[in-house]
């Protein structure tokens, strides 16, 4: 007995406001259900976050369709819970997965908390705060109880576990139920599996590079989703790689070597079939950041989808004026001041528009997202 666990796909998500990158995260899910496909798994699991708004675009809405439509038609059915992206923080409402009950999915809920397919139990709940976290866990004893009478066992949830994000949990380790098989979670956009209880414990991480920091995982241990045999007394699990259809570039340059360093990069670049995301650190002595910056748009701009910098003189310009002369300490609105220089005024108006425009529609989560990916590109910078 087989079944393809995956989570965290985020369609729709225009990552640095880029139609480009929007189009990645709809081509890696394509591809995802096709390797899925070729896999020929009994059942597939997703562990929430489908989309990356709850309120889908049109086209995130049709690619979810299409792929869900294929698996059906291969007779391989897919159960679901609803991530923190995919929920309407309002009573009662229903994740964008409920449009698709008539095309296969099969949508773990709080009124339809478990299934059995061929004699295995399917059970979870959907993303809960850490304000709910009570909930939650009656939940999960509930549920637990429920499937005892069943050998084979899955648990989904869509929670962080302090064992993996600490300061960012929903849930402590010893909350979630022991006596599952395998506990396919979703949230964490890294990969874990674990030994825990009875079974297995994992996340497959995110199918595409939602966030920065998540490329050293991702050269680490790949993206895609995991291929799960419960046959065993143990579960045994294969991962299953998807090709992305870009690279994120990071590299960290010297500054005395900086002409040479910005022309190996950008031969390398045109070997690319796609313009990639480019992180550039540049690092060691005494420069002025508005003339790196300056010149290494001149130098990798065009050929890349993205440029983000990042700088590590060695000593701090006094033209900067970064310190309070009176007591020799940084005054953090200068260093704020200097850090939004570097910024052109039309990626600030571009932020102050889009944001006028979601809020003014009521897409709070639009909105918000907007501003992290503002704020980390400027973190960055």
């Amino acid at each position: 007995m087989q079944f393809a666990h995956l989570a965290d796909t985020h369609m729709g998500y225009r990552q640095y406001g880029l139609v480009e990158r929007e189009n990645d995260f709809f081509e890696v899910f394509e591809q995802a259900i096709n390797e899925i496909i070729n896999e020929r798994p009994d059942f597939v699991v997703h562990s929430g976050d489908l989309f990356e708004y709850s309120r889908p675009p049109t086209r995130a809405l049709l690619t979810a369709q299409k792929g869900i439509l294929k698996l059906k038609e291969e007779n391989i059915p897919i159960y679901a819970i609803a991530g923190n992206h995919d929920v309407v923080m309002r009573k009662n409402a229903l994740p964008p997965q409920i449009l698709y009950k008539n095309f296969g999915l099969k949508l773990i809920s709080p009124n339809k908390p478990f299934y059995i397919e061929n004699d295995v139990f399917i059970g979870g709940a959907p993303y809960a705060s850490k304000y709910h976290s009570k909930h939650l866990i009656q939940r999960l004893q509930d549920i637990e109880k429920s499937s005892m009478d069943y050998k084979k066992r899955i648990l989904v949830l869509h929670q962080g576990i302090d064992r993996y994000i600490p300061y960012e949990y929903e849930i402590k380790i010893g909350d979630v139920p022991q006596s599952f098989n395998y506990c396919a979670f979703g949230h964490i956009h890294e990969r874990v599996i674990d030994d825990f209880g009875e079974g297995k414990l994992a996340y497959p991480g995110s199918t595409e590079i939602w966030r920065s920091n998540e490329l050293e995982g991702y050269k680490k241990n790949g993206k895609g989703f995991y291929l799960v045999d419960i046959s065993g007394d143990m579960p045994e699990i294969e991962k299953i790689n998807l090709e992305l259809p870009r690279e994120f570039i990071k590299e960290n340059i010297s500054y005395i070597k900086l002409r040479e360093e910005l022309s190996r990069i950008s031969q390398y670049i045109h070997t690319l079939d796609r313009k990639p995301i480019l992180m550039v650190t540049v690092e060691g002595g005494n420069f002025s950041r508005s003339e790196v910056y300056e010149t290494l748009n001149r130098s990798l701009s065009n050929s890349c989808l993205a440029l983000r910098s990042n700088y590590k003189p060695t000593t701090v310009n006094s033209e900067d004026h970064l310190f309070d002369q009176s007591n020799e300490v940084l005054d953090i609105k200068r260093v704020i001041e200097h850090s939004l220089k570097d910024f052109n005024n039309e990626k600030v108006n571009e932020l102050a528009t889009s944001l006028l425009k979601e809020l003014s529609d009521g897409n709070y989560k639009t909105a918000e997202n907007r501003v992290q990916d503002f704020y980390e590109d400027l973190y960055d910078h």
